[in-house]
Protein backbone atom coordinates (compact mmCIF):
# COMPACT_ATOMS: atom_id res chain seq x y z
CA UNK A 1 0.00 0.00 0.00
CA UNK A 2 1.26 3.49 -0.85
CA UNK A 3 0.98 6.49 1.46
CA UNK A 4 -1.81 8.09 -0.58
CA UNK A 5 -3.88 4.88 -0.32
CA UNK A 6 -4.04 4.85 3.48
CA UNK A 7 -7.46 5.30 5.09
CA UNK A 8 -8.05 8.40 7.18
CA UNK A 9 -7.66 9.30 9.89
CA UNK A 10 -4.43 7.33 10.22
CA UNK A 11 -1.27 7.62 12.30
CA UNK A 12 1.75 6.71 10.19
CA UNK A 13 5.19 6.05 11.65
CA UNK A 14 8.12 6.66 9.33
CA UNK A 15 10.55 3.78 9.88
CA UNK A 16 13.53 5.70 8.50
CA UNK A 17 12.95 8.77 10.69
CA UNK A 18 12.44 6.61 13.76
CA UNK A 19 15.67 4.74 13.11
CA UNK A 20 17.53 8.01 12.54
CA UNK A 21 16.47 9.12 16.03
CA UNK A 22 17.47 5.78 17.52
CA UNK A 23 20.93 6.05 15.98
CA UNK A 24 21.44 9.44 17.63
CA UNK A 25 20.45 8.02 21.02
CA UNK A 26 22.55 4.91 20.52
CA UNK A 27 25.53 7.12 19.71
CA UNK A 28 25.19 8.81 23.10
CA UNK A 29 25.08 5.39 24.75
CA UNK A 30 28.17 4.18 22.93
CA UNK A 31 30.24 7.28 23.61
CA UNK A 32 29.37 7.56 27.31
CA UNK A 33 28.40 4.08 28.48
CA UNK A 34 25.06 5.35 29.77
CA UNK A 35 21.83 3.46 29.23
CA UNK A 36 18.78 4.93 27.49
CA UNK A 37 15.34 3.38 27.87
CA UNK A 38 12.12 4.22 26.04
CA UNK A 39 9.52 6.12 28.08
CA UNK A 40 6.42 4.31 26.86
CA UNK A 41 4.13 7.09 28.08
CA UNK A 42 5.09 9.05 24.95
CA UNK A 43 5.27 6.26 22.40
CA UNK A 44 4.01 2.69 22.89
CA UNK A 45 3.74 1.37 19.34
CA UNK A 46 4.96 -2.09 20.20
CA UNK A 47 5.00 -3.24 16.58
CA UNK A 48 8.22 -1.23 16.40
CA UNK A 49 9.72 -2.46 19.68
CA UNK A 50 11.98 -4.96 17.90
CA UNK A 51 13.56 -2.05 16.00
CA UNK A 52 13.78 0.15 19.10
CA UNK A 53 15.28 -2.73 21.07
CA UNK A 54 18.17 -2.96 18.59
CA UNK A 55 19.34 0.50 19.68
CA UNK A 56 18.10 1.16 23.25
CA UNK A 57 18.54 -0.63 26.56
CA UNK A 58 14.89 -1.26 27.29
CA UNK A 59 11.71 0.43 28.44
CA UNK A 60 10.33 2.37 31.38
CA UNK A 61 6.75 2.40 32.61
CA UNK A 62 4.40 4.51 34.70
CA UNK A 63 2.23 1.60 35.82
CA UNK A 64 1.56 -2.11 35.56
CA UNK A 65 0.09 -2.16 32.06
CA UNK A 66 3.00 -0.28 30.49
CA UNK A 67 5.39 -2.50 32.45
CA UNK A 68 3.69 -5.59 31.04
CA UNK A 69 3.89 -4.17 27.51
CA UNK A 70 7.62 -3.49 27.79
CA UNK A 71 8.25 -6.91 29.33
CA UNK A 72 6.22 -8.79 26.73
CA UNK A 73 7.13 -6.88 23.60
CA UNK A 74 10.73 -5.72 24.11
CA UNK A 75 12.01 -8.00 26.82
CA UNK A 76 15.07 -5.97 27.81
CA UNK A 77 15.62 -3.81 30.91
CA UNK A 78 12.25 -2.84 32.34
CA UNK A 79 12.00 0.12 34.73
CA UNK A 80 8.97 1.53 36.48
CA UNK A 81 8.07 4.65 38.43
CA UNK A 82 4.62 5.39 39.80
CA UNK A 83 3.36 8.07 42.16
CA UNK A 84 1.97 5.18 44.22
CA UNK A 85 1.71 1.43 43.74
CA UNK A 86 -1.37 -0.68 44.44
CA UNK A 87 -1.13 -3.53 46.91
CA UNK A 88 -2.72 -5.93 44.41
CA UNK A 89 -0.23 -5.11 41.66
CA UNK A 90 3.17 -4.85 43.35
CA UNK A 91 4.02 -8.56 43.20
CA UNK A 92 3.45 -8.73 39.46
CA UNK A 93 5.45 -5.52 39.02
CA UNK A 94 8.35 -7.05 40.94
CA UNK A 95 8.19 -10.16 38.79
CA UNK A 96 8.57 -8.27 35.48
CA UNK A 97 10.55 -5.10 36.34
CA UNK A 98 14.26 -4.65 37.03
CA UNK A 99 14.23 -1.19 38.64
CA UNK A 100 11.26 -0.22 40.84
CA UNK A 101 11.37 3.46 41.77
CA UNK A 102 9.33 4.82 44.66
CA UNK A 103 7.88 8.29 45.00
CA UNK A 104 7.88 8.53 48.81
CA UNK A 105 9.48 7.04 51.88
CA UNK A 106 6.10 5.67 52.99
CA UNK A 107 5.81 3.65 49.76
CA UNK A 108 9.45 2.66 50.11
CA UNK A 109 8.86 1.34 53.64
CA UNK A 110 5.73 -0.53 52.55
CA UNK A 111 7.11 -2.34 49.53
CA UNK A 112 10.92 -2.30 49.67
CA UNK A 113 11.18 -5.70 51.31
CA UNK A 114 9.20 -7.40 48.55
CA UNK A 115 11.31 -5.76 45.85
CA UNK A 116 14.57 -6.81 47.50
CA UNK A 117 13.24 -10.32 48.10
CA UNK A 118 12.53 -10.51 44.37
CA UNK A 119 16.16 -9.61 43.62
CA UNK A 120 15.23 -6.31 41.95
CA UNK A 121 16.76 -2.84 42.30
CA UNK A 122 15.13 -0.23 44.50
CA UNK A 123 15.15 3.44 43.55
CA UNK A 124 13.79 6.64 45.06
CA UNK A 125 12.55 9.67 43.16
CA UNK A 126 13.89 12.97 44.44
CA UNK A 127 12.56 16.47 43.79
CA UNK A 128 15.42 18.97 43.47
CA UNK A 129 12.86 21.83 43.47
CA UNK A 130 14.56 23.33 40.43
CA UNK A 131 12.05 24.53 37.84
CA UNK A 132 13.68 25.26 34.49
CA UNK A 133 10.54 25.29 32.35
CA UNK A 134 8.67 28.27 30.98
CA UNK A 135 5.12 28.04 29.72
CA UNK A 136 4.50 24.36 30.50
CA UNK A 137 3.40 24.40 34.14
CA UNK A 138 1.20 21.33 33.62
CA UNK A 139 4.38 19.36 32.83
CA UNK A 140 6.63 20.81 35.57
CA UNK A 141 7.27 18.20 38.29
CA UNK A 142 9.13 20.81 40.33
CA UNK A 143 6.25 23.29 40.55
CA UNK A 144 5.09 24.27 44.05
CA UNK A 145 2.87 21.59 45.55
CA UNK A 146 4.09 18.93 43.13
CA UNK A 147 3.21 15.37 44.11
CA UNK A 148 6.38 14.00 42.51
CA UNK A 149 9.54 13.11 44.38
CA UNK A 150 10.97 13.56 47.86
CA UNK A 151 12.19 17.07 48.63
CA UNK A 152 15.27 17.83 50.67
CA UNK A 153 13.09 18.79 53.65
CA UNK A 154 11.30 15.41 53.53
CA UNK A 155 14.43 13.32 52.94
CA UNK A 156 15.01 10.50 55.48
CA UNK A 157 18.55 9.11 55.12
CA UNK A 158 17.95 6.49 57.81
CA UNK A 159 15.58 4.69 55.43
CA UNK A 160 18.00 4.44 52.49
CA UNK A 161 19.17 0.94 53.33
CA UNK A 162 18.58 -1.20 50.22
CA UNK A 163 18.10 1.81 47.95
CA UNK A 164 20.69 1.64 45.15
CA UNK A 165 19.66 4.54 42.95
CA UNK A 166 18.07 7.98 42.79
CA UNK A 167 15.74 9.23 40.07
CA UNK A 168 14.70 12.73 39.09
CA UNK A 169 12.53 13.99 36.27
CA UNK A 170 12.29 17.77 35.86
CA UNK A 171 12.43 18.51 32.13
CA UNK A 172 9.94 18.76 29.25
CA UNK A 173 11.15 19.26 25.68
CA UNK A 174 14.33 20.92 26.97
CA UNK A 175 17.99 21.21 26.10
CA UNK A 176 21.05 20.03 28.00
CA UNK A 177 21.71 23.41 29.64
CA UNK A 178 18.61 22.87 31.78
CA UNK A 179 19.86 19.40 32.68
CA UNK A 180 23.16 20.92 33.78
CA UNK A 181 21.30 23.42 35.96
CA UNK A 182 19.24 20.60 37.45
CA UNK A 183 22.33 18.53 38.24
CA UNK A 184 23.71 21.49 40.19
CA UNK A 185 20.54 21.45 42.31
CA UNK A 186 20.66 17.66 42.70
CA UNK A 187 24.23 17.81 43.96
CA UNK A 188 23.52 20.74 46.25
CA UNK A 189 20.54 19.07 47.92
CA UNK A 190 21.27 15.34 47.63
CA UNK A 191 24.99 15.10 46.83
CA UNK A 192 25.77 13.81 50.31
CA UNK A 193 24.04 10.52 49.48
CA UNK A 194 25.19 10.04 45.89
CA UNK A 195 28.44 8.23 46.82
CA UNK A 196 26.44 5.41 48.41
CA UNK A 197 24.35 4.89 45.28
CA UNK A 198 25.04 2.61 42.31
CA UNK A 199 22.98 4.42 39.66
CA UNK A 200 21.17 7.63 38.89
CA UNK A 201 18.28 8.17 36.47
CA UNK A 202 18.02 11.58 34.77
CA UNK A 203 14.38 10.94 33.82
CA UNK A 204 12.91 12.20 30.56
CA UNK A 205 12.16 15.47 28.81
CA UNK A 206 15.54 15.54 27.04
CA UNK A 207 14.94 16.63 23.42
CA UNK A 208 18.10 14.84 22.32
CA UNK A 209 17.08 14.27 18.70
CA UNK A 210 16.04 17.87 18.12
CA UNK A 211 18.27 19.62 15.58
CA UNK A 212 19.62 22.23 18.01
CA UNK A 213 20.12 19.91 20.97
CA UNK A 214 23.53 20.21 22.66
CA UNK A 215 24.66 16.57 22.67
CA UNK A 216 28.24 17.33 23.82
CA UNK A 217 26.87 19.08 26.92
CA UNK A 218 24.54 16.13 27.61
CA UNK A 219 27.51 13.78 27.44
CA UNK A 220 29.45 16.07 29.75
CA UNK A 221 26.59 15.86 32.27
CA UNK A 222 26.57 12.06 32.03
CA UNK A 223 30.33 11.85 32.51
CA UNK A 224 30.08 14.20 35.48
CA UNK A 225 27.98 11.71 37.44
CA UNK A 226 30.01 8.75 36.24
CA UNK A 227 33.42 10.21 37.05
CA UNK A 228 32.55 12.02 40.28
CA UNK A 229 30.39 9.37 41.94
CA UNK A 230 30.99 6.17 39.95
CA UNK A 231 27.31 5.98 39.05
CA UNK A 232 25.67 4.14 36.20
CA UNK A 233 23.58 6.74 34.38
CA UNK A 234 20.13 6.16 32.89
CA UNK A 235 18.04 8.43 30.70
CA UNK A 236 14.42 7.72 29.80
CA UNK A 237 13.34 9.99 26.93
CA UNK A 238 10.01 9.44 25.26
CA UNK A 239 9.61 12.26 22.76
CA UNK A 240 13.21 12.07 21.58
CA UNK A 241 12.72 8.48 20.43
CA UNK A 242 9.94 9.28 17.96
CA UNK A 243 10.30 13.05 17.54
CA UNK A 244 9.20 14.12 14.03
CA UNK A 245 8.90 10.44 13.05
CA UNK A 246 5.18 10.21 12.45
CA UNK A 247 2.19 11.73 10.68
CA UNK A 248 -1.56 11.97 11.10
CA UNK A 249 -3.27 11.74 7.72
CA UNK A 250 -6.73 13.33 7.57
CA UNK A 251 -9.46 14.22 5.08
CA UNK A 252 -11.48 17.42 4.71
CA UNK A 253 -15.18 16.60 5.21
CA UNK A 254 -16.66 20.06 4.75
CA UNK A 255 -15.87 23.78 4.62
CA UNK A 256 -17.98 26.52 6.26
CA UNK A 257 -17.72 30.25 6.92
CA UNK A 258 -18.19 32.22 10.14
CA UNK A 259 -16.15 35.39 9.88
CA UNK A 260 -13.40 33.25 8.37
CA UNK A 261 -13.01 30.04 6.36
CA UNK A 262 -13.28 26.87 8.43
CA UNK A 263 -12.56 23.27 7.42
CA UNK A 264 -14.01 20.28 9.25
CA UNK A 265 -11.68 17.26 9.24
CA UNK A 266 -12.25 13.58 10.01
CA UNK A 267 -9.87 13.90 12.95
CA UNK A 268 -10.01 15.77 16.26
CA UNK A 269 -7.61 17.73 18.42
CA UNK A 270 -9.50 16.61 21.51
CA UNK A 271 -9.58 12.93 20.60
CA UNK A 272 -6.55 12.28 18.42
CA UNK A 273 -3.94 14.93 19.26
CA UNK A 274 -4.83 16.09 22.79
CA UNK A 275 -1.53 17.88 23.42
CA UNK A 276 -2.72 20.48 20.90
CA UNK A 277 -5.17 21.57 23.59
CA UNK A 278 -3.19 20.62 26.71
CA UNK A 279 0.19 22.18 25.95
CA UNK A 280 -1.11 23.99 23.84
CA UNK A 281 0.70 23.90 20.52
CA UNK A 282 0.09 24.15 16.79
CA UNK A 283 1.21 20.98 15.00
CA UNK A 284 3.13 21.27 11.72
CA UNK A 285 1.00 20.70 8.61
CA UNK A 286 2.86 19.65 5.47
CA UNK A 287 2.49 22.16 2.63
CA UNK A 288 0.68 24.76 4.75
CA UNK A 289 1.82 28.13 6.07
CA UNK A 290 1.14 30.48 8.92
CA UNK A 291 -2.18 32.37 8.84
CA UNK A 292 -2.03 34.92 6.02
CA UNK A 293 1.24 33.60 4.65
CA UNK A 294 -0.47 31.90 1.71
CA UNK A 295 -3.58 33.18 -0.14
CA UNK A 296 -6.20 31.06 1.64
CA UNK A 297 -6.39 30.81 5.44
CA UNK A 298 -8.56 28.25 7.23
CA UNK A 299 -9.27 27.28 10.80
CA UNK A 300 -9.08 23.49 11.03
CA UNK A 301 -11.40 21.68 13.41
CA UNK A 302 -12.81 18.29 14.26
CA UNK A 303 -16.19 16.63 14.15
CA UNK A 304 -16.85 16.58 17.91
CA UNK A 305 -19.35 18.74 19.80
CA UNK A 306 -16.55 20.41 21.77
CA UNK A 307 -16.57 24.06 20.68
CA UNK A 308 -12.82 24.32 21.23
CA UNK A 309 -11.96 21.25 19.18
CA UNK A 310 -9.78 23.26 16.81
CA UNK A 311 -6.32 22.30 15.64
CA UNK A 312 -5.21 25.75 14.52
CA UNK A 313 -5.21 28.29 11.71
CA UNK A 314 -3.25 27.49 8.55
CA UNK A 315 -2.91 29.01 5.10
CA UNK A 316 -2.90 27.21 1.74
CA UNK A 317 -2.04 27.89 -1.90
CA UNK A 318 -5.53 26.84 -3.03
CA UNK A 319 -8.97 26.75 -1.42
CA UNK A 320 -9.67 23.58 0.52
CA UNK A 321 -12.45 21.34 -0.70
CA UNK A 322 -14.18 18.18 0.44
CA UNK A 323 -11.95 15.15 -0.04
CA UNK A 324 -8.61 16.96 0.25
CA UNK A 325 -6.07 15.03 2.30
CA UNK A 326 -4.03 16.91 4.90
CA UNK A 327 -0.96 15.48 6.63
CA UNK A 328 0.09 16.68 10.08
CA UNK A 329 3.73 16.14 11.04
CA UNK A 330 5.23 15.15 14.42
CA UNK A 331 2.24 12.98 15.29
CA UNK A 332 4.03 9.91 16.69
CA UNK A 333 4.37 11.14 20.27
CA UNK A 334 1.59 11.66 22.81
CA UNK A 335 -1.09 10.89 20.22
CA UNK A 336 -2.02 7.21 20.02
CA UNK A 337 -1.07 6.79 23.70
CA UNK A 338 -3.52 9.53 24.76
CA UNK A 339 -6.34 9.33 22.23
CA UNK A 340 -9.98 8.83 23.18
CA UNK A 341 -13.33 7.91 21.65
CA UNK A 342 -15.14 10.96 23.05
CA UNK A 343 -18.37 11.61 21.12
CA UNK A 344 -17.97 8.17 19.56
CA UNK A 345 -15.11 9.41 17.38
CA UNK A 346 -13.42 6.48 15.63
CA UNK A 347 -9.81 5.93 16.59
CA UNK A 348 -7.31 6.49 13.76
CA UNK A 349 -5.74 3.47 12.13
CA UNK A 350 -2.05 2.86 12.85
CA UNK A 351 0.41 2.24 10.02
CA UNK A 352 4.13 2.00 9.29
CA UNK A 353 5.83 3.56 6.29
CA UNK A 354 8.91 1.49 5.49
CA UNK A 355 12.15 2.78 4.05
CA UNK A 356 11.12 1.87 0.50
CA UNK A 357 7.95 3.98 0.79
CA UNK A 358 5.54 1.06 1.16
CA UNK A 359 2.99 1.26 3.98
CA UNK A 360 1.37 -1.42 6.11
CA UNK A 361 -1.63 -0.94 8.36
CA UNK A 362 -0.80 -2.40 11.76
CA UNK A 363 -4.15 -1.83 13.46
CA UNK A 364 -7.62 -0.59 12.57
CA UNK A 365 -10.41 0.21 15.01
CA UNK A 366 -14.19 0.17 14.92
CA UNK A 367 -17.39 0.43 16.93
CA UNK A 368 -16.35 -2.35 19.31
CA UNK A 369 -13.34 -0.31 20.47
CA UNK A 370 -15.71 2.52 21.42
CA UNK A 371 -18.25 0.26 23.07
CA UNK A 372 -15.76 -1.81 25.07
CA UNK A 373 -14.78 1.26 27.14
CA UNK A 374 -18.36 1.68 28.34
CA UNK A 375 -20.59 -0.31 30.65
Amino acid sequence: MRFEELPTPCYVIDEQKLEDNLKVLNGVMKRTGCKIVLAQKAFSMFALYPLIGKYLSGTTASGLYEARLGHEEMGKENHIFSAAYREGEIDEIVSICDHIIFNSFSQLEKFKGRVLAGGKKVGLRINPECSTQTGHAIYDPCSPGSRFGVTQAQFRPALLDGVTGLHFHTLCQQNADDLETTLDAVEEKFGEWLPQMEWINFGGGHHITREDYDIPLLEKCIKRMQDKYGLEVYLEPGEAVALNAGYLVTTVLDTVKNGMDIAILDTSASCHMPDVLEMPYRPPLIGAGEPGEKPYTYRLGGQTCLAGDTIGDYSFDKPLKEGDRLVFDDMAIYTMVKNTTFNGMPLPAIAIQYKNGDCTIVREFGYHDFKMRLG
